[in-house]
């Protein structure tokens, strides 16, 4: 199997790398976080270089690129630490509109190209703990169309966003697979409420309400669409953590070579050298495993489900480990806000709790090898 990758997506990563190292360093990024985490501007600067486009179709103004490219842009994004939300705007949202008739993709998705519109899923609720079919809020359908009421709980850059694709429930129980319909509110329409806040890795969310809310249908059949747009925001999750454990590393390294501790540097003690070959050894198993769950983005629901869970669970060990071990090497310093290395570690572990934590995943996986015995295939 060739794992070298092709000159435009060298291309795109240096693209990206460029701009990370020019356009958004860390004061820029630690100002941002400390005003609140507003990121829309940088979410546009984004867009010019075309990356709010990289997976719409080319029939809607996007570059229709896939799944590795998308990998290659969070690992750089990862890198950069960037908290504008792109996995959930530029990733998810056109996942989702791909099950929408084609009136709404020609009227969304030229949107989400150029970022003229910032469209965000709203799936998680209160109750829910990470389980897609726990589904309460209500869709109803009346002679103007569909009107939804709920509640749905950190929605990424919720006040920024300018609508948002719900899950609804039009029949069945809240915990049914069936029943559950994707749905295209704007943010402006009646019955909508936006309570935005920061999060704890510097960027936002927040709680969306809706009381009698028009919506827009983009399927009846939402499930198995927001499974994919999910594994899609899993993926990306993985990359975006390869991209940060790369660069902690890289930071603790640097640390490594230039503090003194009894007249040396803390590089030249051996147990502290065994320690970080150690982290060295989980990004690169984190790495193997992105790698993996984006080539899988491809394959039938099962083994796809199976093989994203698979992935979120080691890169979820990688992550928390990668982050204790710097966070332990860099002393005191390292859980300061004025230091770069505390800010990457918030961030490792928001995302090990990103659409599933380890455990969730690890019961996932158990759960879809039933019939192998604990032999993946």
């Amino acid at each position: 199997m060739d794992f070298n990758f092709s000159d435009d997506q060298n291309s795109l990563r240096d693209a990206v790398a460029k701009w990370v190292e020019k356009g958004f360093d860390f004061p820029r990024r630690h100002a941002l976080a400390k005003a609140g985490g507003h990121t829309r501007a940088v979410y546009a600067e984004l867009a010019d270089l075309g990356l709010t486009g990289l997976v719409v179709p080319e029939d809607h103004g996007g570059l229709g690129f896939g799944a590795v490219e998308a990998m290659l842009v969070m690992e750089g994004l990862g890198r950069g630490l960037v908290n504008a939300p792109y996995a959930a705007g530029a990733l998810m949202a056109p996942a989702m509109l791909a099950a929408a008739p084609a009136e709404v993709q020609a009227a969304w998705l030229p949107k989400l190209a150029s970022a003229e519109a910032l469209l965000v899923p709203a799936q998680q609720e209160r109750q829910s703990r990470y389980r897609l079919n726990q589904v309460s809020t209500r869709a109803t359908r009346g002679d103007k169309g569909w009107t939804l009421s709920g509640q749905k709980s950190v929605v990424p850059a919720a006040d920024e966003a300018d609508a948002f694709i719900v899950t609804a429930r039009s029949s069945g129980a809240n915990d049914s697979i069936d029943g559950i319909g994707l749905f295209l509110v704007d943010k402006a329409a009646t019955g909508v409420t936006v309570k935005g806040y920061p999060t704890q890795d510097g960027a936002r969310a927040g709680e969306l309400m809706l009381a009698s809310t028009p919506a827009t249908l983009i399927t009846e059949h939402g499930f198995g669409p927001l499974q994919l747009a999910v594994d899609v925001g899993i993926a990306a999750a993985c990359a975006e953590g390869v991209g940060l454990m790369d660069r902690m590393l890289a930071v603790t390294v640097e640390y490594m070579n230039t503090r003194k501790q009894f007249g040396a540097t803390l590089a030249s003690f051996q147990a502290l050298r065994h320690r970080i070959a150690d982290v060295k050894m989980q990004v690169e198993l984190g790495r193997s495993m992105s790698y993996y769950a984006t080539l899988k983005l491809g394959e039938p629901e099962p083994q796809r489900r199976r093989s994203l869970s698979q992935a979120k669970v080691q890169l979820g060990r990688s992550m928390r480990y990668v982050g204790e071990q710097c966070t332990q090497i860099h002393g005191g310093i390292g859980v300061t806000d004025e230091y770069i290395s505390s800010h990457y570690f918030k961030r490792l572990t928001m995302l090990e709790m990103a659409w599933g934590d380890t455990l969730h995943h690890l019961g996932e996986v158990s759960a879809r090898m039933q019939d192998t015995a604990g032999v993946f295939s």
